[in-house]
């Protein structure tokens, strides 16, 4: 399917929550045997599931079928206070992979909940992050989806109650800020965070395919279904007035009659691997040309449970063995240098 250029949007790809993600769930399987279970998908793509499934990872969606005194790794998307809590009880190692963008938000629905105030929350209806998000508090929240979702809330503004408004990490920017307006109008004296919870690697790639989109033919959006920033990337694209825009989990999704300059962005929870394989499928007669709109060099480190695990282990094996362990050296000292794309399997990605 030869078509004649492709552009590529930077950023694009896994984002740091996405990393540490990856990197904490690859460490669970080289210090257990398997099975190790994850509570839901640890980051929503296919490519990367399947591939800690050959790991020997079980993902599972209620913790009750996790054996107790298994070892269990919560998602990057957030988990409900009380099934941390059942987790934990249940005397397994349990290492927690959420976000700090989304452990942001629910420390804001905390403090405005204890403060008094109705939390009006952005988010997608039965999104992981948003169940576990409007859980911190479930009295106080009312999701918020649609425009016709503000409509119901007339008693609300007739009270006068305190009324906060936060957001899913990962909506599209225009999709947020219509309804922020929206509630803005309605409700006046609005309490709005200092900073966006809209997640930046979020904002980023979508500026960058908007960077892109006015100079290509189509546009390739890479990742799965059930990634919300996936699905948002798609919603600019369409947005963008471009007239062909797919989203595909894997190269052989590529429709036949692409033609023209392609442009290329992938949803951060999407391997490089992947966009490697469809740009190979693409073969571009004219080459390739990346349009980078800003560098990201965020990190976000190891969960902290992680950290006590290897220092632990590292500690039992002195012990065992009459003699140090890598003496000085933290197992996690090189964590910043090392890409998750590295670590994960050589499943190929074309499947």
């Amino acid at each position: 399917m030869p078509v004649d250029r492709v552009v590529l949007a930077e950023p694009r790809g896994f984002c740091a929550g996405v990393e540490k993600a990856i990197k904490a769930l690859d460490w669970m399987v080289k210090v257990f045997e398997p099975p190790v279970y994850c509570y839901h998908e640890i980051v929503h793509n296919q490519l990367v599931v399947e591939q800690f499934r050959a790991k020997g990872v079980v993902f599972v969606d209620d913790v009750h079928e996790v054996p107790p005194g298994s070892p269990l790794m919560l998602s990057a998307h957030g988990t409900a206070p009380e099934v941390v809590e059942e987790a934990r009880r249940r005397g397994g190692v349990v290492v927690d992979a959420v976000c700090p963008l989304v452990t942001k938000v629910h420390h804001e629905v905390k403090v405005r909940a204890r403060k008094g105030f109705t939390v009006l929350y952005i988010g997608h209806s039965g999104h992981e992050e948003a169940i576990g998000t409007m859980a911190v508090a479930p009295d106080a929240v009312r999701l918020i989806e649609h425009e016709e979702d503000l409509d119901a809330l007339s008693d609300l503004e007739k009270s006068g109650a305190p009324v906060a408004l936060l957001a899913q990490t990962t909506l599209s920017h225009d999709e947020w800020r219509g309804l922020m307006e929206e509630a803005k109008r309605r409700f006046t004296d609005l309490w709005l965070p200092g900073r966006s919870d809209l997640c930046f690697a979020t904002t980023n790639r979508q500026a960058a395919l908007k960077a892109i989109a006015s100079e290509v033919d189509a546009i390739v959006v890479i990742g799965s279904a059930n990634s919300s920033n996936t699905v948002a990337l798609e919603k600019v694209a369409k947005a963008s007035g471009c007239e062909t825009v797919v989203r595909v989990n894997r190269p052989t999704e590529l429709p036949r009659d692409l033609h023209g300059t392609v442009g290329v962005t992938a949803g951060a929870s999407a391997p490089e691997a992947l966009l490697d394989a469809v740009i190979e499928h693409l073969a571009p007669r004219e080459g390739t040309t990346v349009v980078s709109v800003t560098t990201e060099d965020e990190y976000f480190p190891p969960p902290p449970e992680l950290r006590e695990l290897l220092r632990a282990l590292c500690g039992a094996l002195t012990v065992t063995t009459c003699a140090p362990v890598d003496a000085g050296r933290d197992p996690l000292g090189e964590d910043r240098g090392t890409s998750a794309a590295d670590l994960l399997s050589a499943t190929a990605p074309a499947a």
